[in-house]
């Protein structure tokens, strides 16, 4: 795990001169640790991440980039006053070249979307070089740039890729549109030259830091589709993790701890992504490898994580035909790991989806599985919390189905007001006793 605090400062390079003049600051730049007396107690904090897989087998994401530039919009938790990146090329299969990048705020004054405040874009650099090359599996760090970040507030990202990539490192299930466009679009002010959009993915890019006040350690969500919000309104950072974090906020104000999604659509406890399934399921590189094997990158190598919540084994279920003990063993081992890391570990039940397609994608065994996965979350003392999310999703009516009210329409996974009252559910005091 990175080192969560700076013992010295960090001195943000003449970043009172550059933000009064209003302009650019291509080198608007964080300087190295210094003992300036004001700044002692700041630290990086990680505002944004996704956890990323392998590019599909057979579509663009396995083709990959070539002297391409992708946009990409990213919605922060905690506010900051410096910000860097990470660019993952963990799941490529050959070093890649960044050839530059850049961070800026969007004109949410214009109908494009990709659209950036020009004074707001900030050049990122690598090691003081525009350029780096990322090794195969190797992520990097952007050296810092002086540039406000607010909390829930969206960023956007520019990446160039000179040369092929190869298969991308992606998260496949963004609910935000980013933008894809030929040659190095990077320094645009106008977005229309991102002539192709993509509702499904962020691409190589893995976290955004920025530099703050010591506070309380992130939240992270470990989870599937339902984390990722499959059923949410594209574009509305209405994720229940997004959500949150916004009653989080709005409780403890900037005291409030990051909530980060490392969420990955289809993921399951016991099995690999690629893996077929049971009634024909193909399996897909971008569901990821099994849980367990994920917590190195997705939940230990994020800054500073305190509480991890795992709502995680419904397409175990659905998808592999997992029994009840097989789902349990694997929670028990995930709970016992993260307690030898010394994070609070809190469970979530698992919902309902009768009436979700394929047909057999729902059995009355299939049920039977998940009601006793959930009776033991709710009876077990392993965890240090449990959260329902059945009980407040499941129709009075017919417990096995999602309540129509909070159904997106594809009966497993919840609308934004579902989606609120999962945020809503989370007691906020097992979030709270570090506090």
């Amino acid at each position: 795990m990175r080192k969560t605090a700076i013992t010295s400062s960090l001195l943000i390079a003449g970043a009172s001169v550059l933000f009064a003049g209003g302009g650019m600051a291509a080198s608007a730049s964080v300087g190295h640790p210094s003992h300036h007396p004001q700044s002692r107690h700041l630290a990086w904090a990680n505002t944004w991440m996704a956890a990323v897989t392998h590019g599909d087998a057979t579509g663009s994401t396995n083709a990959g980039l070539n002297d391409q530039s992708v946009r990409l919009i990213v919605h922060t938790t905690v506010s900051g006053s410096a910000v860097r990146i990470r660019i993952s090329n963990q799941h490529g299969d050959q070093a890649i070249t960044v050839g530059h990048a850049t961070v800026a705020k969007p004109d949410t004054s214009t109908a494009t979307e990709s659209d950036i405040v020009p004074s707001t874009r900030r050049e990122l650099s690598f090691s003081g070089s525009a350029s780096t090359l990322i090794q195969k599996g190797a992520t990097v760090l952007s050296d810092p740039v002086a540039l406000p970040v607010g909390s829930q507030q969206d960023l956007v990202v520019s990446i160039y890729f000179p040369t092929p990539t190869g298969p991308t490192t992606f998260h496949s299930t963004s609910r935000q549109t980013n933008f894809v466009g030929p040659t190095d679009l990077v320094d645009s002010v106008d977005g229309t030259g991102y002539t192709t959009t993509r509702t499904c993915c962020w691409f190589f890019l893995s976290g955004v830091d920025v530099l703050r006040p010591v506070t309380a350690g992130p939240v992270v969500v470990f989870g599937d589709s339902i984390g990722d919000s499959n059923g949410s309104t594209l574009d509305a950072n209405t994720r229940w993790p997004n959500l949150l974090y916004a009653r989080l906020a709005a409780r403890w104000g900037s005291a409030a701890p990051a909530v980060l999604n490392a969420s990955l659509a289809g993921n399951r406890l016991n099995h690999e992504g690629s893996e077929p399934g049971a009634g024909g399921f193909p399996g897909y590189n971008e569901l990821g490898t099994n849980a367990i094997s994920r917590l190195d990158t997705d939940v230990y190598a994020e800054t500073g994580v305190r509480t991890v919540i795992t709502d995680l084994g419904i397409n175990d279920i659905w998808m592999s035909d997992d029994s009840a003990a097989a789902i349990i063993a694997t929670l028990r081992q995930l709970n016992q790991q993260l307690h030898e890391k010394g994070l609070r570990s809190l469970v979530a039940t698992l919902g309902p989806y009768q009436g979700m397609l394929p047909a057999e994608a729902w059995t009355p065994e299939k049920e039977a599985t998940r009601q006793a996965v959930n009776a033991w979350i709710r009876h077990q003392r392993e965890f240090d919390g449990v959260i329902d999310f059945d009980q407040v999703l499941r129709d009075p009516a017919e417990p096995s189905r999602l309540n129509p009210a909070l159904d997106s329409g594809d009966h497993i996974h919840p609308n934004d007001l579902g989606n609120q009252k999962m945020a809503d559910a989370v007691p906020v005091g097992l979030l709270a006793s570090d506090r």
